[in-house]
């Protein structure tokens, strides 16, 4: 069996991550228009879009501390759970992708979604601006 990403409309099984660990991150940069990049905090998977909103840098090239993954550029922080901007210089959440982990492997949904920080809602794939 081929280890490449499975298609199903909406979300595709990127394949068994039961090697994950916490605190560790891998990228998929064949998923979406910037790639896709996977966490694990507290053994539960998260995804999101793997580029920096501030400077268009892959994520994934930086450092997951706790649940927030720190741009390799400028420092910029994301919370791997919700997207939502951490810390300067970026002002702008990074959307983030549902993410199941099954026992055929995990399903990523590939439309991506905004979380709004303060309630907790998703706002589909708006972008949200200061």
């Amino acid at each position: 069996m081929s280890n490449a990403p499975q298609a199903d409309s909406d979300s595709v099984n990127i394949g068994d991550l039961s090697d994950l660990r916490d605190g560790q991150l891998r990228s998929f940069a064949e998923l979406g228009a910037h790639g896709i990049v996977v966490c694990r905090v507290d053994g539960q998977l998260h995804a999101l879009v793997d580029n920096c909103s501030h400077a268009d840098t892959p994520l994934s090239s930086g450092r997951l501390r706790g649940p927030v993954l720190v741009c390799p550029l400028h420092g910029s922080g994301f919370d791997v759970r919700d997207g939502s901007v951490q810390g300067p210089p970026a002002f702008e959440d990074v959307a983030i992708h549902a993410i199941t982990e099954t026992v055929d492997g995990a399903v990523v949904d590939l439309t991506p979604r905004m979380v709004d920080a303060d309630d907790g809602v998703d706002i589909g794939a708006r972008l949200r601006t200061r």
